[in-house]
């Protein structure tokens, strides 16, 4: 019985890894956070409505069509949370979805969670906080600012109960400010919307002088039967709920972050033991996985 549970985990990792024509090298992939969560994720592929490709037709959610309708009005509401200085970094980096992009200059600015609105958002942008608390089937958005020079790193996201949206706010409507999904590539538009499936290998860049402004939602990801679609609602609420990071100290922050924080510390050492010897740093990261691998296969 545990020599099936870790094959088809394997073969589960195995699959995520070979979809798409992009991919991670193999040892990156087997430490990935999307590894973890590949079991999870390939029950997900399976039962989608939509077929499995990077891009998605908007138009296929029309659901979300009052966002793409009043984008002026979400954009002067994020315009003036930039001018508060309200876009921004953790500075804290308890922010265990997206921490690892703030020091290539990506900041972000959320309205909910997996959950209820913020208060910070009812507060300061009650207008978008009102359109995404009106569509069922937003799980997650907040306002994502990529400054000049800015950039995401490749990456897959590690759950697939969503599909990812992006709204062009004020953007530079250039080509030099573009996100890349397995490979195609999009360059973002104002009143423009792009829907992607985020668990691909994607990264974006700005390398022209203006400024880049989105609204940047989860969608839930559409599912053939109500039974696949209620543990899709029940691991969102249950696992991805804990992941809330707030705006202010007014905001709830969900218990995987509240552990990230005190756990950064040892990924600071880690970052700091690579730097000083990489060799060492992968001889102890791929002994900690072993250690895992041989008590599930103990217990």
């Amino acid at each position: 019985m545990k020599l099936i549970f870790v094959s088809l985990y394997l073969l589960s990792i195995a699959y995520v890894h070979l979809r798409g024509r992009v991919r991670h090298k193999l040892g990156r992939q087997l430490s990935d956070h999307s590894s973890f969560l590949a079991p999870v994720n390939c029950f997900l592929y399976l039962f989608s409505k939509l077929p499995n490709r990077p891009y998605l037709d908007p138009r296929d959610f029309p659901d979300l069509s009052p966002l793409q309708a009043h984008w002026q009005e979400i954009r002067e509401e994020g315009q003036n949370l930039l001018r508060a200085g309200e876009i921004k970094r953790s500075e804290q980096y308890n922010d265990v979805g997206f921490n690892s992009f703030f020091k290539t200059g990506w900041k972000r600015f959320y309205l909910k969670w997996y959950g209820e609105s913020h208060p910070s958002a009812t507060k300061l942008c009650p207008r978008t906080t009102e359109l995404v608390q009106s569509i069922g089937s937003i799980k997650a958005a907040m306002f994502a600012e990529l400054p000049p020079g800015s950039k995401l790193v490749r990456h897959r996201d590690p759950y697939a109960g969503s599909y990812r949206y992006h709204l062009g706010l004020d953007t530079p409507n250039d080509p030099g400010c573009y996100i890349e999904v397995d490979g195609e590539r999009y360059h973002w538009r104002d009143g423009e919307a792009v829907m992607f499936d985020e668990t691909y290998i994607h990264y974006a860049q700005n390398t022209t002088q203006a400024n880049r402004i989105i609204l940047f939602c989860d969608v839930e990801r559409p599912l053939k039967y109500r039974w696949a679609a209620a543990f899709n609602a029940w691991f969102s609420r249950t696992v991805m709920s804990a992941a809330g990071a707030p705006n202010d100290a007014g905001d709830k922050t969900g218990g995987i972050n509240r552990a990230f924080a005190r756990l950064y510390k040892i990924r600071l050492r880690g970052k700091e033991l690579k730097k000083r010897n990489r060799t060492r740093y992968y001889l102890e990261k791929w002994a900690i996985f072993g250690a895992l691998l041989a008590v599930i296969l103990w217990i």
